[in-house]
């Protein structure tokens, strides 16, 4: 493991608990434990699982005009939200193409709270001081630990060490006191499942892990979470979003409000409306237990059609699945062929996500 690798705020704890660790966005994270990914994965779709999610990015901006900024920075409608919400959004390039997708949380009227992605914070950073020289713009990723407690007893476990952070409803960001400090929760997540994300002092990121730990959570690597995402059918950066890969190809124009009158990346995004993509995000459900992979080529009668961007064995459903770029003349039900090692995977076209809680 390369000594520039950053580790969290927990790395002990998971030390302590077994963890293997991989590389992810520069740093060192937990990739699973000692029961292992499947086990991790059945815990949050069933129970709860928390996940150290430290490695994320925090950007605080603040001041009079933050507001105005973020909303021509970023794809979404602030509008269509109020303080005290959480919002996810995109800042893209003069292409169109996604540089990062973000949760925005509202904090106060002239604060925010922006989570961008572990390797991109600083490209959200230099986005929003070309915007403005007037916001006050501070990376707070290194003076907090980020913990998502996910599963259907997420709230069950939290309310044994706090009623006020179980209460925090889907979407919404509040400040509470724990233990005589100020955290912030929203009740955001990435993982299909309800629960919360939990901004927490570095002074009590330990505390609060062992609290749960004990509570009856599950402590669950970035293994469980890919594999929980990609049923969830929910986009990574680098794989279904990037900046080749534009919010109405990945099937995300809900994320991009074209009633305002400025973000960045606007231009390219109404001309693809108005003449349509070459590409476009897709679901692929396979018959067999062996997984699809990011990268293999998908084809149709013979000719190669597309790309696979994420692809795995789903636990819950006990058979491959996998997202991929293919054409926007693909419809729902045809057949496909993923290249394996070997051979070919026969795969179907599905709707998203391939699980809903």
């Amino acid at each position: 493991m390369s000594a520039e690798l950053l580790n969290s705020p927990l790395h002990y704890a998971h030390i302590e608990a077994g963890a293997k660790f991989a590389e992810f966005g520069g740093w060192n994270m937990p990739l699973s434990y000692s029961e292992g990914t499947l086990s991790e994965h059945h815990e949050c779709r069933s129970k709860c699982a928390i996940f150290d999610v430290s490695h994320l990015g925090s950007v605080r901006v603040s001041g009079s005009e933050s507001f105005n900024v973020l909303q021509r920075t970023f794809t979404n409608d602030l509008d269509r939200i109020t303080p005290g919400k959480a919002q996810y959004s995109h800042l893209l390039n003069d292409n169109g193409g996604v540089m990062d997708d973000v949760i925005i949380w509202w904090i106060s009227e002239f604060c925010f709270e922006i989570m961008p992605n572990a390797s991109n914070t600083m490209r959200v950073v230099t986005a929003l001081e070309n915007m403005s020289r007037e916001l006050e713009i501070i990376e707070t990723t290194r003076d907090r630990a980020v913990i998502a407690v996910q599963g259907p007893k997420a709230r069950e476990v939290l309310a044994s060490i706090s009623t006020a952070i179980s209460s925090v409803p889907r979407f919404c960001v509040e400040q509470i006191d724990f233990l005589g400090s100020s955290i912030t929760v929203a009740g955001t997540g990435y993982t299909g499942e309800d629960g919360v994300e939990i901004s927490v002092p570095l002074e009590l990121a330990v505390d609060m892990w062992s609290q749960l730990v004990q509570s009856g959570a599950s402590p669950s690597g970035l293994g469980a979470r890919d594999t929980l995402r990609l049923e969830a059918g929910l986009p990574l950066h680098g794989n279904e979003l990037g900046p080749q890969i534009t919010p109405i190809e990945a099937n995300l124009k809900w994320v991009v409000s074209m009633k305002k009158s400025e973000f960045l990346g606007k231009e390219a995004i109404k001309n693809q409306l108005e003449n349509g993509v070459k590409k476009k995000l897709y679901g692929l459900a396979t018959s067999e237990r062996r997984p699809p992979r990011s990268g293999q080529v998908v084809s149709s009668r013979g000719a190669e059609i597309g790309i696979v961007t994420s692809g795995n064995y789903s636990p819950t459903l006990k058979h491959g699945i996998a997202m991929a770029l293919l054409p926007p003349t693909c419809s729902i039900d045809d057949k496909v062929f993923i290249s394996g090692r070997r051979d070919e995977i026969e795969a179907t076209i599905v709707s998203l996500p391939f699980y809903k809680s």
